[in-house]
């Protein structure tokens, strides 16, 4: 019997603590079980059960456990193999993994759904006695009309909501009352579940064209070689379609499939689409869905019943599967799909690669513009290659108009941040009856709030950086750590009420678009205007049905997003994208503008995508125009095997904060000059970051860059153990340091 418990506590913790089992729960205890543990003088917290053993440890009086919470595991093996390999690759502890996967109403207590119902008792239920009591509520109207209403409302049924029932009658809730004392009702308790149930008809299955019929069967023969396998296909290639028959074709081998997305923003199509084949047997998994919404799907899961496919973010890999077959990770290339604060640090793409690996299953990577990364493993064999490069219906890709910003602005051709190519362009689209998407990667009113006069600029008092104007709440915010302050009125250094708003964010974009086009209806879709499940399903709907002329966006409208009706793209300023200092910056760029650009002309001919820049001679500007994938691709290549970069090299970066800045800096010299002592020419740094400080803590970077025939899990035992020989110095205790393993 075992009489000790290893467990996992919801702290960043590298080890595990062992607790004594009560005999009461040696019985009834196993591995993957909830408990209450104490820790400390006075707190309690819900762990998990990763080992039961008989080995008493010897360094420490073992305390027992409290409260045993499960019957049967909620983290299956293949999960814990997940964790355990997600811990050692990515550099983070189990405890960090465990408040990332599990929802937080499994950490301590949660309560299901009620519902308060109403039916009639045993005596009125008699037809005799029901006639009686009808006639004997004569003088009393409203408890007639209650139960009449109760009467109608349940024909079919025999009982019904509390909360309805008295809602439909138009009584109060004391009527109801008074049927109960007076012994016609009675009132109980159901608990209901949270989940959507779905009960339109199951529509069949839409027939593949020839271009997708050839992908599907290319897919499985390179199943039949290969566990992972990459579909680059062209924006509305309908790559859709060709995942829904190959879900089909898992589920008909009574397997299930995790459909991944890289945010929820693309949720609400493709849920409408695979619920309309597939029905019930779907479930959906983001961070919109309530805590507790989340507890009952993961409890489904473990259920007789589960869903047979799951849609959903990153955090759906996370969710027990028993039978899995098949993943999709649809726009592969998303680094939506890295998870960059806090720890874990993992890249979801990757850890379902592996997670497929675990059930023997295979791995689909979707995308019009793959990764670097996994185009070389595509290419050199590592993975198989499928190609679907005719759009559905065969239309044509969308003509892309390079504009000059510099020109323009000097022969007097621009409003706004509008080009007048661009500008003519979207008069005549509005005129046709078509919709317009505008695409400038850039949230608030204005990037900065700047005197005219003396050339002041409000910063954040926590972060080395501007503080961001939003004009409709009057605020000036900070988009690294939140604090807000209102925007001022005059400048606090020369008094003086003189102030100009550089540059564009998407809210100045709306106003300067309203005021062009005051008949048009617009709408904006950023992270302001979207922080709402409902917000960001009304404002697609809205476009959808053609009750919004123009949508204006982030990076949020690149996401795969498909509307029948758009005949014109604007991306207002690609220099934005080009110019961020950091080695992907060109691959960033050219996936985004290729993917907003084939929002153009999907279903009624051939789009227009107008591209704004100050840099029209750049290659990627070129390659974008000519939507080269190829030739874009090939040219990073050779730059990265030049410098050290991924495919060829895996990076690691290492973060070090502290708020006082000559200490971190003591701290990153000698820790910099360890490292190149272990790893020689491979380290550089350390180095001040974009960004040096944020929420008070100064911040160096360094950077390891490893050959790729050199084993990770090696690189990171040597880095674990030169952290531990570092944090045993009282002198650094109170350093923050980690690891961001193949950052993005």
């Amino acid at each position: 019997m075992p009489k000790y418990a290893d467990v996992i506590l919801p702290l960043p913790l590298a080890a595990f603590y062992t607790y004594s089992v009560p005999k009461e729960y040696e019985e009834r205890v196993s591995t993957g079980c909830r408990v209450t543990v104490p820790l400390g003088k006075s707190k309690h917290y819900t762990a998990l059960i990763a080992k039961l053993h008989d080995e008493k440890p010897q360094d420490y009086e073992v305390r027992p456990l409290t409260e045993l919470l499960d019957d049967s595991p909620i983290i299956l093996p293949t999960q814990m193999k997940l964790w355990e390999w997600i811990s050692k690759y990515y550099l983070c502890t189990l405890g960090e993994i465990y408040n990332a996967a599990i929802p937080k109403g499994l950490k301590g207590e949660f309560k299901p759904k009620i519902e308060q119902r109403i039916r009639l008792t045993e005596r009125c239920r008699n037809k005799t006695v029901l006639n009686l009591t009808l006639q004997s509520l004569s003088r009393a109207p409203r408890q007639k009309r209650l139960l009449n209403t109760f009467l109608k409302m349940t024909e079919n049924c025999k009982e019904v909501s509390r909360h309805r029932l008295i809602e439909t009658a138009e009584v109060s809730p004391a009527i109801c009352k008074e049927l109960i004392d007076k012994c016609i009702f009675e009132c109980y308790e159901v608990e209901i579940g949270r989940l959507a149930h779905i009960t339109e008809d199951i529509a069949p299955q839409n027939k593949l064209n020839e271009a997708q019929q050839k992908a599907f069967d290319e897919i499985n023969r390179q199943f039949e070689q290969k566990n992972v396998t990459l579909l680059h296909g062209v924006t509305s290639a309908g790559k859709t379609e060709v995942y829904i028959h190959l879900i089909s074709q898992a589920l008909q081998h009574g397997k299930q499939v995790l459909y991944m997305l890289p945010e929820i923003a693309l949720t609400k199509q493709i849920v409408e689409r695979l619920q309309r084949v597939f029905g019930n047997r779907i479930g959906l998994y983001h961070s919109k869905f309530s805590d507790a919404e989340r507890v009952e799907i993961w409890k489904k899961q473990l259920s007789d019943t589960p869903y047979d496919v799951i849609l959903g973010v990153r955090s759906s890999l996370f969710l027990p599967f028993r039978n899995l077959s098949l993943v999709i990770v649809d726009e592969e290339h998303e680094n939506s799909y890295k998870q960059q604060e806090p720890a874990p640090r993992y890249n979801a793409r990757n850890a379902a690669i592996v997670l497929a690996s675990f059930f023997g299953a295979k791995t689909l990577l979707g995308t019009a513009t793959p990764s670097i990364e996994s185009y070389y493993n595509a290419t050199t064999g590592k993975y198989g290659l499928v190609n679907l490069s005719q759009r559905y219906r065969s239309i044509q890709m969308p003509e892309i108009v390079v504009s000059d910003l510099k020109d323009l602005l000097h022969r007097k051709q621009m409003t706004g941040p509008f080009g007048d190519p661009l500008t003519e362009a979207m008069k005549e689209t509005i005129a046709e009856g078509k919709q317009i998407i505008l695409f400038q990667n850039r949230r608030g009113y204005s990037p900065m709030l700047e005197c005219r006069n003396c050339g002041w600029v409000p910063r954040c008092k926590h972060c080395d950086v501007s503080l961001t104007l939003h004009k409709s709440a009057n605020k000036l915010t900070c988009h690294y750590c939140g604090y807000t302050i209102p925007a001022p009125k005059i400048c606090p250094n020369c008094e003086e009420n003189n102030f100009v708003n550089p540059g564009y964010g998407t809210e100045k974009v709306e106003d300067e678009l309203q005021n062009m086009l005051p008949e048009s209806r617009i709408a904006r879709m950023d992270l302001d205007t979207t922080r709402t499940r409902s917000a960001y399903e009304k404002i697609i709907n809205d476009f959808q049905q053609g009750k919004t002329d123009i949508l204006i966006g982030t990076q949020m409208v690149s996401k795969g997003l498909d509307f029948d009706n758009v005949g014109v793209v604007g991306i207002l300023n690609a220099d934005i994208l080009l110019n961020y200092p950091d080695f992907r910056a060109a691959e960033r760029a050219f996936q985004l503008m290729a993917q907003v650009a084939g929002r153009a002309g999907r279903k009624n001919g051939r789009g227009k995508v107008f591209l704004q820049t100050r840099q029209p001679d750049s290659p990627i500007i070129s390659q974008i125009a000519a939507n080269d994938f190829l030739q874009f691709y090939n040219a990073q290549l050779a730059e990265r095997m030049m410098f050290h970069y991924p495919p060829f090299h895996r990076l690691v970066y290492v973060y070090i904060k502290h708020r006082d800045i000559h200490l971190l800096e003591e701290f990153s010299e000698q820790f910099g000059q360890r490292m190149r002592e272990l790893f020689e020419y491979r380290v550089l740094g350390p180095e001040l970051p974009p960004v040096a400080r944020v929420q008070q803590l100064y911040i160096r970077k360094i950077v390891l860059k490893i050959e790729s025939g050199i084993s990770q899990y090696k690189i990171n035992e040597t880095l674990t153990a030169l952290q531990h020989e570092f944090v045993s110095d009282k002198r650094y205790r109170s350093i923050s340091l980690y690891y961001d393993v193949d950052p993005l």
